[in-house]
């Protein structure tokens, strides 16, 4: 791990390069509160009229969401920046040319890179890796099954399908790892463990790549990031960036999920689970309220999960008494929580010394039968309402690490 730097006076900049938009906070290290936040959408989304399973999104509008960001926060404040933290949307892979991944630019007295030599980003939501194509790739040595919009299993797809494409590039990250490397001028990009296991074909126990096995299939292991701690620092800025001096110090990005749960917690103890994006109305809601039970069963995998992408949802159970608006509603978000429980066991939570769970997102803050599943399913305390930020997480983990 790199040397520590000292956050103790001044701002930590926290950043999240999400699906959709951008985020950027200035969190003070002496408070540990936000003093600034900004963000705006990427509007990034590239279409695909060869493939309609591409998922990809075009790194120059991500990164000009990112100058929208920072042209937006206090001069004086970016000026007293002690360190910077990235974090991200998992999974994705960008590809780029060392040393020439970006171009720097000196306009109106604010100093800024924009993307060269750089491919456009496959995200975690692409397709192209079927079922059959993924049973034909090498048993990885991890705890995670591989699956389509993984990085290592984009480039197989690549190796099969596009080999010239890889061709052209000397390296790969995250978008999120993308940025530490230009802001840094890194020779080689640097991957935490958290995003790595992302990509696949990681031993999160050794922290290692699968390195002979991937060189046994002949992929280009020469594009694998160097792996290092997370909270490690991976370099300090090569230049004066919007008025952070050079030389400032930048964390190696982490996960976006894992800061987002940082940011909520209040102890070692506690547990995030986060449901978003509700779209039951209040009728259904007051319907299963009044249901507390039920014996219809759904299983609420609507598009399949990561380690089960062919899983579909289903009913069963089915009878004249239970297709009540309450029985369904009921029976639909039993499901979801419990197909939760599937993943993280409570079992493991418990040994894992889990004391609490601080429940977040708009789903479960505003859907009470949601909360009676998750108080029913798992055995510990639960607090809903907690605020997640994921550029306010990754700000806080670097100030906190100082």
């Amino acid at each position: 791990m790199a040397a520590s730097v000292s956050c103790s006076a001044g701002f930590v900049l926290g950043m999240d390069l999400g699906t959709t938009s951008v985020k950027v906070v200035l969190l003070d290290a002496q408070s540990k509160t936000v003093t600034d936040s900004r963000s705006f959408p990427t509007n990034s989304d590239i279409s695909s009229t060869s493939d309609i399973h591409a998922k990809e999104q075009d790194p120059a509008l991500i990164i000009a969401a990112l100058n929208q960001c920072m042209e937006a926060l206090p001069k004086d404040k970016l000026k007293k920046v002690k360190c910077i933290g990235i974090c991200g949307q998992m999974h994705g892979i960008v590809l780029w040319k060392s040393k020439s991944g970006c171009k720097w630019l000196s306009e109106e007295e604010v100093i800024r890179f924009i993307p060269e030599d750089v491919s456009q980003l496959i995200t975690w939501q692409d397709g192209r890796c079927s079922a059959d194509f993924l049973s034909s790739l090498p048993k990885a040595d991890s705890h995670l099954s591989v699956a389509t919009g993984f990085g290592c299993a984009t480039i197989f797809w690549y190796m099969k399908h596009r080999p010239e494409f890889l061709s052209g590039f000397s390296d790969a990250g995250t978008i999120h790892d993308y940025v530490v490397s230009m802001l840094c001028n890194l020779d080689k990009c640097v991957m935490t463990g958290q995003n790595a296991a992302s990509w696949g074909y990681f031993n999160t126990t050794t922290n290692k790549w699968n390195t002979q096995i991937l060189k046994d299939a002949g992929f280009p292991v020469q594009l694998l990031p160097v792996v290092v701690e997370s909270g490690a620092v991976a370099g300090h800025t090569s230049s004066e960036w919007y008025g952070i001096p050079a030389h400032t110090a930048v964390g190696a990005a982490l996960g976006d999920f894992q800061c987002s749960v940082y940011s909520c917690m209040t102890d070692k103890g506690d547990a995030g689970l986060e449901v978003n994006e509700s779209r039951i109305y209040s009728q259904l809601i007051q319907s299963a309220l009044a249901q507390p039970n039920t014996d219809l069963s759904v299983t609420a995998t609507l598009l399949g999960e990561r380690h089960d992408p062919t899983s579909r949802a289903s009913a069963s159970q089915i009878s004249p008494s239970n297709l009540s608006l309450g029985h369904v509603t009921r029976a639909l978000c039993r499901g979801v929580i419990e197909n939760m429980a599937t993943m993280m066991p409570p079992q493991s939570l418990q040994a894992a010394g889990v004391k609490c769970i601080i429940g977040s997102g708009s789903a479960l803050s505003c859907n009470t039968v949601l909360q009676q599943e998750v108080e029913r399913v798992f055995p510990f305390p639960v607090v809903y309402g907690k605020n997640v930020d994921s550029a306010a997480g990754v700000a806080m983990v670097f100030n906190d690490l100082t």
